[in-house]
């Protein structure tokens, strides 16, 4: 297979060799002999990926990248080659067998030995690799630097962590759409669902293997896995194969509807995150399949026949647990067989996972339990919804535990909580459905009879709602009093905070000398920081340098909260930077609503920076940090210093700030602390005011509370 030259972004370049970007862009300014760009345009250059690892090499610097990174750089250096990703993904397996001596033996072999030991080894294991495999591995000198990666990854980030970098290239090279990988937690949750005891599993669209390789934690012994990829196939079998050492693994390439390898199995167990919104799933061809006991699915609903082929691969009484987009739920073209589904007792629970739980990362994926009826076993009256979409996420940056994050986009998901929430209700349900006790706005057992309406919606949130009979009337006007008396003090606090008594007025608007945040840099009185984000660079993980440590947003700061970002989601070049009490953050996008700056508290303090604010970090013998805060943070500052068109881009540097002496910057700074406590305050009095409507309309039309006798504008006397 001849060679192919690939070209790697100056943001590779710096994950390469494990610097920043503004490293790089150094090196092309002060070193004449940096490779010159062989594509790409003048503002994104493309650089020869063999001529910038010469260049690095010859500076000690060919090492510096995390395994991974070094792995995947490598592996782009050759052309696409199912074969070569074949042998590959067999000599993880024998790298990963063995013990570090040997491992170790083995980095010190020239490029072509390795080659040579690699094939060898590789040789006997190809056959039982599922789909099409070469003869032999076609391995040889060239493709030493690629071995050399891939022991160096499994050396230092185990199996796995190879596994994935090898089957990223394929993926991305393959037609294959729609490829999604299943996070750790979701996995093990799917896996605790199933009951105890439960051996052999099936996965009919495996991926990666991560759902059966959570079944072999739980005590799976045979572990059985489909998929039409062909590197997914692989990477699941060696990938299952150091997971579960002791299970019986067994993996085939092929469309599970079109071509099932496993015709006539029936299982213990089936799990499943299949395909979501496939309109070419075969519905023509397979119209008479016998798999279709529960009516045949729409063209539509390509879920509802993966439903029904996991339950015609189970044994009477056995379980599946399939990963579902919400629409399934309540699609009207797959009513009919959500009807029958419910009818004959085959659907047991839905519990719906809040967003961003796994990809697709904007919609709130379902978890659909399923038992295959038994000819004359116990009647199934009740189906378990459960709601976890507003399981509270951990509380950070000084918000109430348990309180939910409303400063970003998307919370992280509090796996732990919603585990142990999920299971408490399922369990309870699965020991004695007809006691089972109702958790309004979260958990219900709603009787079959009232879900076969006309539209058999099977969606929790619909199903799980508050009714009037869920409402105690005492405890609700307890809550609806103390959310008055709250909002009245609220709003004594706002009013105070209003007293603006003492101010005046200069009879002519006052001028200033100003510097810009830069001449403040160059003097020593300010720095500037910014966490530079990685957007060339894989998608997380999962992985985090500060793991628990949370990230402060431009949401944050527009909506006057406390960190809320994920650090799992924080790609960036370098490490962030940690906030310190006394920091002035800024938004680095301008618009939208609320303040564009605000002074880091106690709070906020030890958060990561995310990487839409900047951080301004004063001297305090030389700058006030709530009079900086406040002259940068206004709307004629911030129009200064942004540029763009559509987006409005803020340059820190570019902001002014008044030259004034301490003491004086000192009362400013005072005026404007009062200022943003008067912000604060009216947000909680708004706050309020909205929850104590909210409690006292549904209280009224719920009929859980009366109107006063008396008429609100009637004279008292």
């Amino acid at each position: 297979m001849p060679e192919t030259t690939a070209h790697v972004t100056a943001a590779e370049i710096s994950r390469i060799a494990g610097v920043t970007r503004a490293t790089v862009s150094n090196w092309r300014r002060r070193h004449a002999d940096f490779p010159a760009p062989s594509g790409g345009t003048e503002t994104s250059p493309l650089y020869d990926l063999g001529a910038v690892r010469e260049w690095l090499g010859a500076r000690g610097r060919s090492q510096a990248a995390d395994p991974r990174e070094e792995l995947r750089t490598a592996v782009r250096f050759h052309a696409p080659d199912p074969d070569r990703t074949t042998g590959r993904i067999g000599f993880v397996l024998t790298l990963a067998r063995r013990c570090p001596d040997e491992t170790a033996a083995l980095a010190d072999l020239t490029d072509a030995e390795l080659a040579d030991r690699a094939a060898g080894e590789v040789a006997g294991l190809l056959a039982s690799l599922p789909g099409p495999t070469p003869p032999s591995p076609v391995f040889s000198a060239a493709d030493g630097p690629v071995l050399r990666a891939l022991l160096r990854c499994v050396r230092e980030e185990g199996g796995q962590a190879a596994l994935a970098v090898l089957a990223e290239r394929e993926l991305e090279d393959s037609a294959a759409t729609g490829v999604h990988g299943t996070p750790e937690p979701l996995a093990h949750l799917v896996a605790a669902l199933l009951p105890a005891g439960v051996k052999r599993v099936l996965d009919p669209a495996c991926g990666s293997g991560a759902l059966l390789a959570a079944a072999g934690e739980c005590g799976a012994t045979t572990l059985l896995g489909q998929d039409s990829v062909p590197v997914q196939a692989q990477r699941a079998a060696v990938g299952l194969t150091l997971a579960a050492p002791r299970a019986e693994v067994t993996v085939r390439v092929g469309d599970s509807l079109r071509a099932d390898a496993f015709d006539g199995l029936a299982a213990d167990a089936v799990v499943c995150n299949p395909p979501y919104g496939d309109r070419d799933w075969g519905h023509d061809e397979l119209a008479y399949d016998p798999r279709w006991a529960y009516g045949v699915p729409g063209r539509s609903e390509s879920e509802l026949a993966w439903v029904q082929h996991c339950l015609a691969h189970l044994a009477p009484g056995g379980w599946a647990v399939l990963v579902l987009p919400p629409a399934t739920a309540s699609r009207p073209a797959g009513r009919r067989v959500r009807a029958e589904l419910v009818r004959s007792g085959a659907v047991r629970a839905v519990l719906a996972l809040p967003a961003g739980a796994a990809p697709p990362l904007h919609v709130g994926l379902q978890l659909w339990v399923l038992q295959r009826p038994e000819p004359g076993g116990p009647e199934r009256k009740a189906v378990l919804f459960v709601d976890t979409a507003g399981t509270p996420s951990s509380s950070t940056g000084g918000q109430a535990t348990g309180a939910p994050r409303t400063g970003s986009s998307r919370a992280p998901v509090d796996w732990a909580g919603l585990t142990v929430r999920a299971l408490a209700h399922w369990h309870a349900f699965t020991a004695d459905p007809d006691r089972f006790t109702a958790e309004p706005g979260t958990a219900r057992a709603v009787p079959v009879v009232d879900l076969l309406d006309d539209l058999v919606d099977l969606t929790p949130a619909r199903q799980v709602r508050i009714s009037r009979a869920d409402v105690d009337p005492a405890e609700l006007f307890t809550r609806t009093e103390t959310g008055r008396r709250e909002l009245t003090g609220a709003a004594r606090r706002l009013l105070d905070a209003a007293d603006l008594a003492g101010w005046s007025e200069p009879g002519s608007p006052r001028e200033w000398r100003t510097a810009t945040a830069s001449d403040l840099t160059r003097g020593g009185a300010l720095t500037l920081l910014r966490t530079v984000a990685d957007t060339k660079g894989p998608e997380p993980d999962g992985a985090s340098s500060a793991p628990g440590t949370p990230v402060l947003t431009g949401a944050d700061i527009a909506r006057g909260t406390g960190p809320t970002g994920d650090p799992a989601e924080l790609r960036s070049l370098a490490p962030a930077p940690v906030i310190a009490a006394g920091d002035v953050l800024v938004r680095a996008i301008a618009g939208g609503t609320g303040p564009m700056a605000r002074v880091a508290d106690e709070a906020d303090a030890g958060a990561l920076l995310g990487p839409q604010v900047h951080l301004l970090r004063p001297d305090p013998a030389r700058l006030d940090s709530w009079f900086l805060a406040g002259f940068i943070g206004s709307a004629e500052n911030i129009a200064g210093a942004s540029t763009g068109s559509t987006v409005l881009h803020v340059a820190p540097g570019r902001l002014r700030v008044p030259l004034l002496p301490l003491d004086e910057q000192r009362r400013y700074g005072e005026a404007f602390r009062h200022v943003h406590e008067l912000r604060v305050r009216a947000r909680r009095a708004a706050r309020l005011a909205e929850e104590t409507a909210t409690l006292l309309t549904d209280g009224l039309t719920g009929g859980a509370l009366l109107p006063s006798e008396t008429p609100a504008d009637a004279d008292p006397a």
